[in-house]
């Protein structure tokens, strides 16, 4: 018997897992039952039950006749308790129910849905966060190669503060090796072979 719905966890993409419910019902119930107006005594009339006359034996003497002889009487009343008392009733406690899904198997494959769905959000926020970085990168060194640039300590500048532009507007020392005369070519110099004589 489901006493209610089960707790469902919701991860995207479609991905909903229902998990154990555990449904505890705490009460606490009270009675009291009193009698008004509060008499803890009554006077009880004792009735005249004496049944002397009427009625006469084999010698002439009265007898009773089996009617009262004063019927209705009170001789007197007698103090009575009543037991009269006040009740309470005070319950406390809780009621509690289990609810478990049947098939663990289904349950452990809706939470290995739930971890791949979790882990491919984060890699979607991670990419975001690249495009992000990347995007800021261009622009803050783009802007930099041209000379625009936030107002150093504005409140702005903190966005492309930690963006480098290397290079920018400077040559940085070089060398290059240049050869010397000798290891020329003859036709470099502009000496041809002919010309080369020997005087005596």
């Amino acid at each position: 018997m489901l006493q209610g719905p089960y707790i469902t966890n919701t991860y995207g993409g479609g991905i909903q897992c229902q998990g154990p419910t555990l449904n505890i019902t705490p009460f606490v119930t009270g009675n009291v039952t009193s009698a008004k107006p509060y008499e803890p005594f009554f006077d009880d009339p004792v009735y005249d039950v004496t049944d002397n006359f009427g009625a006469f034996d084999d010698n002439g003497n009265p007898i009773g006749d089996g009617i009262l002889d004063n019927p209705g009487d009170i001789i007197f009343t007698k103090r009575t308790r009543t037991g009269q008392k006040d009740n309470y009733n005070l319950s406390i406690g809780f009621s509690a129910t289990w609810s478990r899904p049947l098939d663990k198997k289904l349950q452990d494959q809706c939470k290995k849905a739930a971890e791949t769905q979790i882990s491919l959000q984060q890699q979607l926020t991670a990419n975001k966060r690249l495009d992000f970085e990347l995007a800021r990168l261009k622009t803050c060194g783009d802007l930099m190669k041209e000379g625009i640039m936030f107002t150093p300590g504005s409140e702005m500048s903190k966005i492309c503060a930690d963006v480098t532009v290397m290079n920018k507007n400077a040559i940085y020392p070089h060398r290059h090796s240049i050869p010397s005369s000798t290891s020329l070519n003859p036709s470099a110099t502009g000496v041809s072979q002919k010309q080369k004589v020997k005087l005596p």
